[in-house]
């Protein structure tokens, strides 16, 4: 009981976390990997957890959604799906004790990305349109890291999609959330055929993570997320810390 309470509350923040800042698996896979559950199946098992809250954050966004760099919504989906289904079946590939010594280092390009991202696409935002195949590369690579291990791949698109003229990180918070929600519903589809999950410890927090998300997206358009920011890279820095001490000590 102490476990499935301990994965809901995880579920709850990071699926709040997800629809305010990003980096909710900052949350889930320590948690699944803290009452035992192996790194992969926590990784595979995080991805459909938040899942749902995802879903739910993207139909509150919906009417954002628009195009990016002069990209409509559909192609762009399309590719970022076929990079997650690429990237969750390389992890599935990935044994466990491989994946364990490759995570601290994912980790840390996902917490410099949660550091640096929004500043790094504020310097870099240009009104340069980019080419489509440009484009289509460049989101197939952030859909496949999505598939594989998805830690702050939101940031990741919107510094992406900011440094190639998309317009502002605001406007294009919509899309990304459903491009995430995209590449992780392929994912999740993959993972379960392929038998990853663990679904007792999924339930618990895919319940929290629901909610979580629902709310934290009605907060996000009403409340700055600066807070909710600083919070998610204090969370980040000490997950690292902790995954590389876990790893190498």
């Amino acid at each position: 009981m102490y476990d499935i309470m301990l994965l809901f509350l995880a579920g709850l923040l990071a699926g709040s976390m997800n629809a305010l800042a990003g980096g909710g698996s900052f949350v889930s896979l320590p948690a699944l990997i803290s009452v035992g559950v192996p790194s992969v199946a926590a990784n595979a098992s995080s991805t459909l957890a938040l899942f749902p809250g995802g879903m739910a954050s993207s139909w509150v966004y919906r009417d954002g959604v628009r195009s990016v760099c002069g990209v409509d919504v559909v192609p762009i989906a399309i590719v970022t799906v076929m990079g997650g289904v690429a990237g969750s079946i390389l992890l599935l590939l990935t044994p466990s004790r491989i994946f364990d010594g490759i995570l601290p280092w994912l980790l840390l390009v996902a917490t410099l990305m949660l550091a640096a991202g929004p500043r790094l696409s504020a310097q870099l935002q240009t009104q340069a349109r980019p080419s489509v195949l440009a484009f289509a590369t460049i989101q197939f690579f952030l859909g496949l890291y999505g598939g594989y291990f998805g830690g702050a791949v939101g940031l990741m698109m919107l510094a992406a999609w900011s440094a190639l003229g998309g317009g502002d990180i605001k406007s294009l918070n919509p899309t990304r959330m459903v491009m995430v929600t995209a590449a992780n519903a392929v994912a999740v589809v993959v993972f379960v055929l392929a038998g990853a999950i663990v679904w007792q410890e999924c339930i618990a927090m895919t319940i929290g993570a629901v909610i979580g998300g629902w709310t934290g997206a009605h907060i996000g358009r009403r409340l700055p997320s600066s807070v909710v920011r600083v919070l998610t890279l204090a969370i980040a820095f000490l997950t690292t810390a902790v995954f590389f001490s876990r790893a190498y000590l």
